[in-house]
C-alpha cells in the first residue's frame, strides 16, 4: 500500500509512529468487541501485530490504547467475560500467550481499564516496545492531532499522564498505569518502572522497562510458563479541556481520584504511636546521641551525634512535644528545657532567627540559610503563640519584620539558599529543574495568617495574599518540598475562609495537584522495599528519589488544618486523596524506625553527616526508597522524632471514664457523648473509602463489649478482636454510633 502523505509542517516522527499510522489506515474487518461508555464509542481490534482499544468521541477524535503486541503470526480468540469485565481475549503467538481483560464503566467519569497478562512459551527477554497510547484525529491518524501534556510520571512516583487534545477538540484524558501490578515483571527482569509513563506527542503512555544491554541474559529473562502482568492501564476521559491552571488542577484531582477508586488498595495495620512516642521521649532525654549542651542550655542534634543544632530542628521537636503535653493533660518537662535556649538563635541586630547558634563551627557558613528554613521555625512558633505561649508569641512577633523584608527583597520568589546578613544569593536554583524554592510562598503565607490571627493587622493578610498570588502560573511546577506545598494548600484554604474569594479555594487545588503528582500510588516489592510500605508516600523534594519522615508527618499536620477549614464546597476527590494520604501515612511511617526493619535493609554508612544508625533508639531514618535501596542512607533523623507525637495525638482520642482509647486512622470531624456509654463520631474521609476504628484497652482496664453502627442503623461486625483491641472497618465518611457495655 502506498503510504499516505504527511501533514505539511509536521515535525520529526519515529518509524514506529509511521508504521502505526499505516496499520490504522489499512485495518479492515469487524472489531472483536464494541461498546459505548457515555458519549464515547470503543472497540477492540487488531492492527498490525498488536491488539488495540480504540476510543472515539463522535465526529471528533480519540485515542488508541495498545492491549498486547507480538511478533509474527498470532491467533486471537474471544473468551467469555467474567463478572465486572466487558471483554476477555486470548492471543496465542510464537512468544507465548497474552490474556487481555477489558473493564469499563462510568462513575463520576467514563473509564476504561485494560490488564494484559503474558505467559511465555520459552524463556523470554522482551525487546523494546513503543509506548502504548496514541492520540487520533477523526480519521484515526495520530499525525493530525495537537495537544498539551499537563503532567507525566516523575521518577518512581505514580505512573500517570494527564493531557488535553486541542486538535481535534476531543477533551482531556488521564492515563494511569498500576505499577503495583508490574512487581513480578520488574523483579524477573531486574528493572524498575522509573519515568515509565510519559512520551512525546502523539506517542504517549507506558514504556515497558527492559533490561539494560549487556545485562546477564539468564537472570533477566521471563521464565517459561510463569505468568506476569505487562500492563494494567486505566484511562479516564472528560469532554472538555481546562481553561486555566486552577481548572487543570481540579480536573487532575478528579481524574486521579477516579483512577484511585479503581485500584485494589493495600491493607493498613494498627500502629501503637502512643508507645512509640513514650519511647521517643525516653531516648530524647537519656540518649547521649540526641542532645548537646551550649550556653548552659540543651539542644537537639539533627541526626544521631551529628550536625550542629539549628532552629528548625529545635522548633520541630518543641512543637511536637507541646502537642503531646496538651494531649496527655500536662506539659512534658522536655518542652520547657528545649524552649529555654531558643533565644540564642535570635539575632538582635538583624531582628531574625538565625539557622545556627552563634558558636557554629567554621565548617558551616553561619550566614547561609535555605529559604524555607527562615519561615518554618516561625510557623511552629506561631502555633505555640496561638495556644497562649507568651514567650513564643514575643519571639514570633519580633521576627516578622525581617521575614517580610526577605519576601519583598526576593519578590515572593525565593532562591534555594542565600546569606541572611545581606540577601546575597548562594544558590539561585536547583540543578534538576532550574527552579528555586517555588513553594516557600505557601509556608510564608501560613506564617502571615498566623500573625493576622494573633493581632488582626491587615498588613499580614495582605502579605499572605501577595505570596499566594505570586505563585499563580506555576501549575504542576509549584512543588519544591512536599510539606511546604501542603502548607501552601492550607494557606489557600484559610485565605478562602477569610476573604470568601473563590480563587483561593481553587488555587489550593493547584498545590494539592502538585503534591499528589509526586506521590507513589503503588506498592513496591522491589529490593528491600519488601520490608516496608511506600503506598501513597510522597517524595520529599521535586527531584528526590526517596520519601522522608519529616515531610511525611509535617504534611499530615498541614492537611489537618486544610480539612478543618474546608467544608461542603471542597472537591470530593481532594477530600478523599488527602484523607487517604493521612490514613496511609499513619501506617507507612512506622517503617522509618530502624527497629521495624531488618538490619540488612539499613545502609551501612550515612552520607552528608558523621552520624550513624542505632536500631535501639526510637528515632526515625530520614529516607525510604521505592526501588528498594537500603534505607537510612542520609541518616537517623532526630528532628523527625516529632512524627510519633503528631500521629499519636491525632489518631488516639480519650473518652472520659471509658476503659479504652478510641483510635481512628482518619481525622475525626466531630465526637459527641450522647449517653453514659455512647458516642456519636463523624468522619471526614472519601465517600467510597474505608477507615479503621479501634477500641484500644486503657492501661489497667478491661475492654467492654462494643457495638458500632452507621447512622442508618447498619450494625458493623468487628474486623479483628483481641484482649487489647477491637478493630472495625467502617465507612470513612459520615456519622457512626458507638456503644459499649461493661
Amino acid at each position: 500500500m502506498k503510504p499516505s502523505a504527511l501533514p505539511e509542517g509536521m515535525t520529526a516522527v519515529t518509524p514506529h509512529l509511521l508504521a502505526l499510522r499505516e496499520d490504522f489506515a489499512s485495518a479492515r474487518g469487524r472489531p472483536f468487541t464494541a461498546f459505548n461508555v457515555g458519549d464515547l464509542t470503543a472497540e477492540v481490534r487488531e492492527a498490525g501485530e498488536a491488539l488495540w482499544l480504540l476510543i472515539r468521541r463522535a465526529g471528533q477524535g480519540g485515542v488508541a490504547l495498545r492491549a498486547a503486541c507480538w511478533a509474527g503470526d498470532a491467533s486471537i480468540a474471544t473468551l467469555k467475560p467474567e463478572p465486572g469485565e466487558i471483554a476477555r481475549l486470548r492471543v496465542e503467538s510464537g512468544l507465548g500467550d497474552h490474556l487481555v481483560i477489558v473493564r469499563t464503566g462510568a462513575r463520576t467519569l467514563p473509564f476504561f481499564r485494560i490488564t494484559s497478562h503474558f505467559t511465555p512459551s520459552v524463556p523470554t527477554r522482551l525487546p523494546y516496545v513503543p509506548r502504548d497510547l496514541y492520540v487520533l484525529d477523526r480519521h484515526d491518524d495520530p499525525l493530525g492531532t495537537a495537544g498539551r501534556v499537563h503532567a507525566a510520571q516523575r521518577g518512581l512516583n505514580a505512573g500517570l499522564l494527564y493531557f488535553g487534545v486541542d486538535e481535534p477538540a476531543t477533551g482531556s484524558f488521564f492515563y494511569f498505569q498500576n505499577l503495583t501490578a508490574l512487581n513480578a515483571y520488574c523483579r524477573a527482569t531486574g528493572t524498575k518502572p522509573e519515568d515509565a509513563v510519559g512520551g512525546e506527542w502523539p506517542e504517549l503512555g507506558f514504556l515497558l522497562p527492559t533490561p539494560e544491554t549487556g545485562a546477564d541474559a539468564e537472570s533477566k529473562t521471563l521464565a517459561a510458563g510463569e505468568t506476569v502482568i505487562l500492563s494494567d492501564a486505566i484511562l479516564l476521559a472528560r469532554p472538555d479541556d481546562p481553561v486555566d491552571e486552577r481548572d487543570c488542577a481540579r480536573h487532575f484531582l478528579q481524574m486521579l481520584g477516579g483512577a484511585y477508586q479503581l485500584l485494589d488498595l493495600p491493607p493498613t495495620d494498627f500502629r501503637d504511636w502512643i508507645g512509640r512516642a513514650e519511647r521517643t521521649l525516653r531516648d530524647l532525654d537519656e540518649a547521649p546521641e540526641a542532645t548537646i549542651g551550649h550556653y548552659g542550655h540543651r539542644y537537639v542534634h539533627p541526626y544521631t551525634s551529628a550536625e550542629y543544632p539549628d532552629i528548625m530542628v529545635q522548633m520541630s521537636i518543641v512543637q511536637a512535644i507541646h502537642d503531646w503535653g496538651e494531649w496527655a493533660g500536662e506539659p512534658h518537662p522536655l518542652e520547657a528545657e528545649f524552649k529555654a535556649g531558643l533565644g540564642k538563635f535570635y539575632d538582635k541586630k538583624l531582628k531574625t532567627l538565625r539557622r545556627y547558634l552563634p558558636n557554629v563551627g567554621d565548617d558551616k557558613d553561619a550566614d547561609a540559610v535555605d529559604s524555607w528554613y527562615l519561615y518554618h521555625p516561625l510557623l511552629n512558633l506561631g502555633r505555640l503563640a496561638l495556644r497562649g505561649d507568651t514567650e513564643a508569641k514575643a519571639l514570633f512577633l519580633k521576627s516578622l519584620d525581617y521575614a517580610i523584608k526577605a519576601a519583598h527583597h526576593f519578590g515572593y520568589k525565593w532562591p534555594i539558599q542565600y546569606k541572611v546578613a545581606d540577601f546575597t544569593v548562594i544558590t539561585e536554583t536547583a540543578g534538576a529543574d532550574g527552579r528555586g524554592q517555588t513553594d516557600v510562598g505557601g509556608v510564608y503565607a501560613w506564617v502571615m495568617l498566623q500573625a493576622f490571627e494573633l493581632n488582626d493587622d491587615k498588613r499580614y493578610l495582605d502579605e499572605a495574599r501577595a505570596a499566594i498570588d505570586a505563585a499563580i502560573g506555576l501549575g504542576f511546577d509549584i512543588n519544591y518540598q512536599a510539606n511546604l506545598t501542603a502548607w501552601g494548600a492550607a494557606a489557600c484554604m484559610r485565605l478562602w475562609r477569610i476573604t470568601n474569594r473563590a480563587v483561593y479555594l481553587d488555587q489550593s487545588y493547584v498545590y494539592l495537584a502538585s503534591f499528589f503528582h509526586n506521590s507513589e500510588i503503588w506498592e513496591s516489592e522491589l529490593g528491600h522495599a519488601i520490608h516496608y510500605r511506600n503506598f501513597l508516600g510522597v517524595t520529599c523534594l521535586q527531584d528526590a528519589p526517596y520519601m522522608a519522615i519529616y515531610e511525611c508527618f509535617d504534611s499530615f499536620a498541614a492537611f489537618e488544618h486544610y480539612l478543618d477549614d474546608s467544608g461542603p464546597d471542597l472537591e470530593p476527590a481532594a477530600r478523599m486523596l488527602i484523607a487517604e494520604y493521612c490514613k496511609y501515612a499513619l501506617d507507612r511511617a512506622w517503617y522509618y524506625y530502624p527497629d521495624a526493619l531488618p538490619p540488612e535493609a539499613i545502609a551501612d554508612e550515612q552520607r552528608e553527616n558523621n552520624g550513624h544508625v542505632d536500631r535501639n533508639l526510637s528515632f526515625p531514618l530520614e529516607d525510604l526508597y521505592p526501588d528498594g535501596q537500603p534505607a537510612g542512607q542520609v541518616g537517623q533523623e532526630i528532628y523527625g522524632a516529632g512524627a510519633a507525637f503528631v500521629f499519636a495525638t491525632r489518631a488516639f482520642h480519650k473518652v472520659e471514664d471509658a476503659p479504652f482509647l478510641l483510635y481512628c486512622d482518619h481525622f475525626v470531624r466531630a465526637i459527641e457523648r450522647t449517653d453514659t456509654q455512647a458516642l456519636s463520631v463523624t468522619l471526614d474521609g472519601g465517600e467510597t473509602c474505608t477507615a479503621r476504628l479501634s477500641f484500644v484497652r486503657a492501661k489497667r482496664r478491661k475492654l467492654p463489649r462494643t457495638h458500632v453502627a452507621t447512622v442508618d442503623g447498619d450494625v458493623l461486625r468487628p474486623h479483628e478482636q483481641t484482649a487489647d483491641r477491637i478493630d472495625y472497618l467502617v465507612p470513612a465518611n459520615g456519622r457512626l454510633v458507638l456503644r459499649w457495655e461493661n
